[in-house]
This record gives structure tokens, sequence and C-alpha cells, in this order.
């Protein structure tokens, strides 16, 4: 499937013909026409009036379905059927259609709890359109965990769903919203089994999320959205009150516990920020191990937002082409996702501009399983195999360190460390760097040295050196490093001060 044919029509919009209807309302992708093209789901705007300049158009014939661009058949396309759980109903009567939707091809979603107390204050997030379903009647304001048990099990029957995203409004206090949810998961893993997304505010308690995990979340998502402070603070109060520091505490916390890969976070294009801002935000959440699920805004009729207009598909494809090689290089895929939007896809064109993982990817220690392993990779280089200690090479700066790993695959097999030398913010050390045997002739050394360098200069650092042993000085040489002061005995062996060319790397 083309990536440029679904950034397009995710930015401009399908007209859909007579009596093919879109979904109003909701905290998910409401204006939604969901298609298969090439067995892939595609959530695109259908309602909004700006669809109506859009070049692209559904047109149906008997059972058949083309999408079209100026009134030509462009390629064909499958509609997804309705639902059979929809007409089913729940132990105590409840409409399953109202207790949950099916996003995409086989993603059952909900807002288990279908309001949020900032949705009548100046508070309320303006691109959001939770209770606006709920206004139509089409859904219920609370979900109990029997009505999702019974709702998920009969599309799990019915409809062969696989997984399914908890999502809801937020609460007071800020943390009963996760009680909510994991009361649901709990239900749901038990009737069905199958894997389950949860998203939510970042907790004030973050042991919170162990009880997620224990309920039987899979994969989480914290969404801030936007990290331009300043656009934020106007199109979502309360995430900004939150602030960057907030939010940062809670992916660090729920990649430890839920894993690399399993955390999300989405990222809005269109909603006026600044547009170098998404890519900070996406090379900011790949390097904590949380995949940046980026998407054109989806202006959706009744919020306060409904009257504005998606990115240009232009600005889309840089975005994506820029933040696919961000997740590469993080070691990030849509594919290695359990449950959730982003194993979904539906509604970004992101997972189409990914790559084949490369070989080695590289980023910061994110869970403390891969600091582990690269402390037992320096004891294998350090002692082991140099026997430059006796018993370990840990001291007083790890836990100050930024530590960095290289993996192969989802092994760790080499590590550096920097840190903040104490005078101000400007000059950084660099050391422990050790690769495993088997590995040293792949680049991975290499790879450590160019991320600490880039690591290093996003904190301000003005000058970075590292004690190099003499036997490695032409490898930095290579990497553009230079010789300062002479040579001296380091921890019994000669060792060389080396400093980093910053300007041209």
């Amino acid at each position: 499937m083309s990536a440029h044919i679904v950034t397009q029509i995710q930015s401009l919009g399908v007209q859909l013909g007579k009596g093919l209807l879109h979904r109003q309302g909701g905290a998910g992708p409401a204006d939604a026409g969901t298609f298969l093209i090439d067995g892939k789901a595609v959530s695109v705007p259908t309602a909004s009036p700006y669809v109506s300049d859009s070049p692209y158009s559904l047109r149906a014939e008997e059972k058949s379905f083309f999408l079209c661009k100026d009134g030509r058949d462009l390629l064909p396309l499958e509609m997804i059927s309705r639902p059979q759980f929809y007409d089913q109903t729940a132990g105590d009567g409840t409409p399953c259609s109202k207790i949950a939707l099916l996003h995409g091809k086989d993603c059952l979603a909900t807002s288990v709890l279908q309001t949020c107390v900032y949705w009548e204050s100046e508070s309320r997030c303006r691109f959001c359109g939770i209770e606006l379903s709920l206004k139509n009647q089409q859904t219920i304001a609370l979900k109990t965990p029997s009505q999702l048990a019974d709702t998920a099990s009969l599309a799990k029957t019915l409809d062969g769903v696989k997984h399914v995203v908890l999502t809801t409004g937020a609460a007071r206090p800020r943390d009963a919203e996760l009680t909510v949810l994991a009361d649901a998961s709990s239900a749901i893993k038990k009737a069905t089994g199958l894997p389950i997304h949860a998203q939510f505010l970042p907790p004030v308690d973050l042991t919170k999320l162990h009880d997620l995990k224990r309920s039987g979340v899979d994969t989480v998502g914290i969404h801030i959205e936007c990290f331009d402070m300043q656009t934020l603070s106007r199109i979502a109060p309360v995430k900004a009150a939150i602030g960057l520091r907030g939010y940062d505490e809670a992916w660090k916390a729920a990649v430890e516990i839920f894993g690399p890969n399993q955390v999300s976070s989405f990222v809005i294009a269109g909603l006026g920020e600044r547009p170098e801002s998404i890519l900070f935000g996406c090379e900011y959440l790949a390097d904590l191990g949380v995949y940046p699920f980026v998407v054109p805004l989806r202006p959706i009729p009744g919020s306060l937002m409904e009257d504005a207009i998606p990115p240009d598909p232009t600005i889309m494809t840089d975005i994506y082409e820029k933040a696919a090689a961000i997740l590469e290089r993080a070691g990030l895929s849509a594919g290695r996702s359990l449950a959730g939007c982003v194993r979904c896809g539906a509604c970004s064109a992101l997972p189409l501009y990914e790559r084949a993982e490369p070989a080695l990817t590289c980023h910061r220690a994110r869970t403390s399983l891969e600091l582990n392993q690269a402390f037992e990779i320096r004891k294998q280089v350090f002692v082991d195999e140099q026997k430059i200690f006796e018993d370990s090479d840990t001291d007083a700066n790890d836990p100050h360190s930024i530590h960095l790993v290289v993996k192969h695959g989802q092994e760790v097999v080499g590590t550096v460390r920097v840190f903040c030398n104490g005078d101000g913010n400007e000059h950084w050390i660099g050391g422990r760097l050790a690769v495993k045997k088997g590995y040293r002739a792949f680049g991975a050394g290499e790879l450590l040295v160019r991320k600490a360098v880039a690591t290093i200069k996003k904190e301000g650092c003005t000058r970075f050196t590292a004690f190099i042993q003499e036997e490695n000085v032409p490898f930095f040489s290579r990497l553009g490093w230079r010789s300062v002061e002479n040579p001296t005995l380091h921890f019994g062996r000669v060792h060389q001060i080396m400093e980093a060319d910053l300007d041209d790397q």
C-alpha cells in the first residue's frame, strides 16, 4: 500500500457517497470512515467541511468499492462490514454498540468513562469530542466491568476482535481513572484473554501503574499531544499544567513496568505548534522507549476545533519520513506493539514509513533490565577480559550518568556512559565504552560514541572529553576526536585524554 496515498487522504479526507455513514463524536477517531486498503485499516476524515474540497472520493459499484481521485478510479478497497456484536446486548440488556465500537480492522475500543471533569470548563482539550457521542445518546456515561466483559466476549467470538483499547475522560481525583481502567481490564482479561491497551493522564501516584499491569493491561498510552508548551497551554491546559516533567516521570515509570515499545504517546500535527517541536518530541519519546504515534489533526465536528484544517500532506510526509528514521535508530516499531492505537495503526501513516529494522540500534538504557545488562557487559570487558578492576568497575559517577546501550535485536551488546563534570553543564566526560566480543567489528562502538556526542550536545555541553586507552586512539581520531595534553597512566594503563569536535558532529 502506498504511504503517499494514505498520507494524502488522512489530511484531505475522502468524500462519501450517499448511504455511506461516518461516526460522530467520541474521544477516538470521530468523523471517520475506515476502509481496508491491501488488507490494512485506514481511518480518514469524511464529514468535516474541508473534505468537500478533497480530490478523493469513494465510489460504490454493486458490492465493490473504489478510491477515486478527481473522479477516476485509483485503487480498489474494502468496506468494513457492520460488526455482528453491534446487534447484541450485554447481560443487563444494554446494546453492545453503546458499550464499545470496532476501531480499525480488529480493535475493540471504548471510553470506559465517557465524561470529563473539564468538559464544561476553559480547561477542556480543544480537539476532544468525548462527550459529543454521549450527548447524541450513542453511548452511556460509564461502562461497567461486566458490560465490557460481555461485549468483548461477543466481539471476539462474532467478529474476530484481537485487542482492546480502553480510554477515559479525566476524573477527579486524577488517579481515579486508573482504578476505573484497572477494574475494566480485569473483567475483560478474565473473560477473553485479549491484549489490552489503556490510555490516561500521568498518575499522581506512579505505583498505580503496577495495578494496571496486574489487572491485565499490556500496553499504555500517556498522551501529551504537543511538545510546544505555549501551544499546549492554549489547546490542552490541563496537560500543560502537568508539564513535560510530569509526563517524563510517568513515561519512564511506564517503560520500566510495561517495557520499551509498549508505551506510546500521541503527537498531533496541526495544533499550531512550531514544526520543529514535533520531531523534538519524537526524539524525546523514542529515546525513552516510548513510541511517538504521530497523527495529523482530525478536527471533530462539534469540538472546539471543528473549523481547523489538517496539515498539508507534504508537511506530513516530511514529518513521517524523519520520524521513521528516529524510530529506526531507537529500535522501535509499530509491529512490536501488543495492543492499542500503535498496533491498529489506522489513524496514522507512520507505520507505513517504517523501514526494515537495522542490525544495531542505540539509545539510553530505558529499563533496569537494560541497565543491568550494560553493567554486566562492562564487567565482562573491564574485570574479566582486561582485568583493570578486580571485582567491579562501578563507581560514584554511575548514579548520575546517562547510560547508553547498543542492541542487536532485543539483546544489549554494548554500552557507554556520559556524565557532567560538575562545572555548570558545559563539560561532560565519557567513559566505560564496552562492547561484547563478536560485535566489535560491526560498528557497535562507533554507534555508541556518536550517540554519546549527540546526547551531551542536547544537554548543553560545549566540551566533551574522555580517557582513551592508547590502542583505541586511532579509532577515536577517525571519529573526529583530537588528543589533548600528554598521555598519562589511568588505572595502571596508558590513556590519552581526547576531546570531541562538537562542531563537526
